[in-house]
């Protein structure tokens, strides 16, 4: 059995050469194993643990690899999302060995129907050219409320604040980025939709969408491999408060 000090000592030297702290390294992977995904664009806090990740990367993989994690390192979007295990990761090799579940968390029906929806949009806008530099489509919520009509015959919710608490949903997982706070959603409010749905949703589960356009096929159960539920938290905290919105538990 390996003794602890000898972690330690392999750990404080590793981050010795990174330049990092124990508790900089800490927070960094405990935001990580939270949210699922780090972008540098969604604010101050994020921009400090991606540039703090790209110091420490391969110290990362090492200490997740273990618990059956793999990691997503988007270096032209600069984003990370880390992966459960079993999950269909872009660019990477299935896993072989089985899996049950227990790291993935559950979304809505109507959050997966969101995403599904986000993703045709975005890969429409990316055949016609419309994408800005930082690889991001604008789409309004009117556009989204069509698609989803017309692939699969759902709508937005019509309760505001259920509304407002989808948009909330789709921006915590780092899909979407609008303007406000206080956004009252209404049908003209321009979202600006993220590369990260490309990964997020897997090709196969949007050719499965392309091919039966019908929302009964739409279940929290069917939805992606790689699909991770989140709980936000205000900007200025990193380590979690409670372990209900981790990366690692249910949504009822």
């Amino acid at each position: 059995m390996i003794e602890t000090g000898l972690i330690d000592n392999a750990l404080e030297e590793a981050l010795k050469q990174c330049k990092l702290s124990r508790s900089e390294f800490s927070e960094l992977l405990v935001r990580l194993l939270d949210y699922g995904v780090i972008c540098r664009d969604e604010s101050n806090v994020e921009t400090l643990l991606y540039d703090r990740f790209q110091r420490c990367e391969s110290l990362i993989r090492e200490w997740i690899a273990p618990l059956g994690l793999r990691l997503q390192h988007d270096t032209r979007f600069q984003f990370i999302r880390v992966y459960p295990p079993g999950a269909e990761v872009p660019g990477m090799a299935d896993q072989e060995e089985p899996h049950h579940g227990g790291f993935r968390a559950r979304l809505t029906q109507q959050e997966v129907a969101a995403i599904l929806v986000l993703r045709v949009e975005y890969d429409k806008s990316l055949r016609e050219g419309q994408v800005d530099d930082h690889g991001c489509v604008a789409l309004t919520l009117e556009a989204l409320e069509l698609g989803l009509r017309n692939l699969l015959k759902m709508s937005l919710p019509d309760k505001l604040a259920e509304r407002k608490q989808l948009l909330k949903k789709l921006r915590q997982l780092r899909l979407i980025q609008f303007n406000g706070e206080d956004s009252e959603a209404a049908a003209e409010t321009l979202l600006r939709v993220r590369p990260t749905i490309a990964q997020f949703v897997s090709e196969s589960a949007l050719q499965q969408l392309l091919e039966s356009g019908e929302g009964d096929n739409v279940s929290p159960v069917d939805a992606p491999a790689d699909i991770q539920a989140e709980k936000a938290e205000p900007e200025e905290r990193i380590t979690p408060s409670s372990e209900d919105h981790s990366l690692f538990a249910e949504s009822d």
